[in-house]
């Protein structure tokens, strides 16, 4: 248990410090930065070496890394484990700030589906990334990432909200979302006031903002709790859990001398349906597929056979078992918090797991010496989905969906159990190590 708290620990500080899908990539770069990995420019010729380190960056917030394997390609295929970086939650508009009633608000945009009663009453903040025009006239960008607490979401108080215990906060998504983020005093404040903030937290002059993609956050850290510490909490569990699992798994002493060619693609966009340059319905993880191949004189039969050899984990987060509301559950398909991975398997094809990749996933647990549960949603609610279906679709790659069970998926504030983050870790070790 002591284990696993460190490898909780280690996830927590990942999540704080990656208030942002843009965030969490410059961590995990830095991560991989300390065990000698190369940053590929896709616009340049890659010259790669066998047990090379590599990774690749595409528009700063999906990321794909990899470890060349000591075995031609053709004759191993690809290890890769899928994920995602982003997180449903509220981003802010072009033209955000509002100036009435004696308050400046920040209007924002839903993205993905979060629970938004969540997000009322929090210590929030902004991060993520501001576009600028430079000196000489070009444009450049950078992370900006305010730590204090910036804005916040008021509650309605109960008394003109009687029914609110009842029926539940229902927030509307035009009107009632926008951010308390200061007193507005007409003379003293700038019709360019978010400019002039981010100016003073990014060092660039306000004229020179020229655009921005901001996610709010709550700056809460993340916490262990329950009578023993047997749980955690914090925000973007889903998916930023998966991505530190697999992080570790693949920069194991093992994993970084291995015959195969092991791989981990986190992509952005997947709350909101993957489709984009950088997302896992889009060209990114094919295009670095074949580019590898090509630069090992990988010619494209050889490239095909190493396909049909390959295997990939898509590992998003599962629903754990609530007893408050035994009726959101199928009966049969209960899964536990700190009982291990879950297999996630859906008759329509919303998960990629298979008969045959859920039992290939069934023996790495075994070789493991952990446990593993099953998960179906119940048939008269819709399922979610993840990267595996459409990835496997694009490669034609094998794949098993998987995760660890969580509570209060899509909350600002998620929580799971420590010792599953371990079994993940653990796993997915064997997984790249398997011969």
């Amino acid at each position: 248990m002591m284990d696993a708290q460190k490898q909780v620990k280690d996830l927590l500080d990942f999540i704080d410090d990656s208030p942002s899908a843009y965030h969490a990539v410059k961590t995990i770069k830095e991560a991989l930065n300390s065990f000698g990995f190369i940053e590929l420019n896709e616009a340049e010729k890659w010259t790669l070496k066998p047990a090379g380190r590599y990774c690749v960056i595409r528009d700063d917030s999906s990321i794909i890394f990899f470890v060349l394997g000591k075995k031609p390609l053709p004759e191993t295929g690809y290890k890769i484990l899928g994920a995602h970086t982003d997180s449903p939650g509220l981003k802010i508009k072009p033209n955000a700030v509002k100036k009435s009633d004696g308050l400046l608000r920040l209007g924002v945009e839903v993205y993905g589906g979060p629970i938004l009663a969540t997000f009322t009453d929090r210590d929030l903040s902004l991060a993520g990334r501001v576009s600028y025009k430079t000196a000489k006239g070009e444009i450049s960008s950078q992370l900006v990432h305010f730590e204090q607490t910036l804005i916040r979401l008021p509650n309605l108080a109960i008394h003109m909200n009687r029914k609110v215990n009842e029926d539940g906060l229902k927030l509307n998504k035009q009107t009632e979302l926008s951010l308390i983020l200061s007193t507005s005093i007409e003379e003293q404040l700038s019709d360019k006031y978010l400019h002039e903030l981010l100016a003073k937290q990014c060092g660039i002059e306000a004229d020179n903002i020229l655009s921005w993609e901001l996610s709010v956050y709550d700056t809460q850290k993340g916490v262990f709790w329950g009578a023993e510490q047997q749980f955690y909490a914090n925000s973007q569990l889903d998916n930023l859990a998966s991505c530190h699992a697999g992080l570790q798994a693949i920069l194991d002493e093992k994993s970084l001398d291995s015959d195969h060619t092991l791989m981990a693609a986190f992509f952005d966009h997947e709350e909101i349906g993957s489709e984009s340059t950088k997302g896992a319905d889009g060209c990114f993880l094919p295009d670095i597929l074949q580019r590898i191949a090509f630069a090992m004189d990988v010619d494209k039969e050889d490239y095909q056979r190493a396909l049909a050899q390959s295997f990939m984990i898509s590992a998003d987060m599962a629903h754990a078992y609530q007893p408050n509301f035994p009726a959101a559950y199928e009966p049969e398909h209960k899964v536990t918090v700190n009982k291990g991975p879950v297999i996630k398997v859906n008759a329509n094809h919303r998960y990629s797991s298979e008969s045959i990749s859920e039992a290939m996933f069934i023996r790495w647990c075994e070789l493991s010496d952990i446990p593993y549960q099953k998960y179906s949603h119940r048939t008269d609610i819709p399922c979610g989905s993840t990267i595996g279906p459409m990835t496997s679709a694009k490669l034609g790659v094998r794949t098993v969906d998987v995760g660890n069970p969580m509570w209060a998926m899509h909350s600002i504030r998620e929580s799971a159990g420590v010792k599953d983050h371990a079994y993940m870790i653990r796993v997915l070790k064997t997984f790249f190590a398997e011969g």
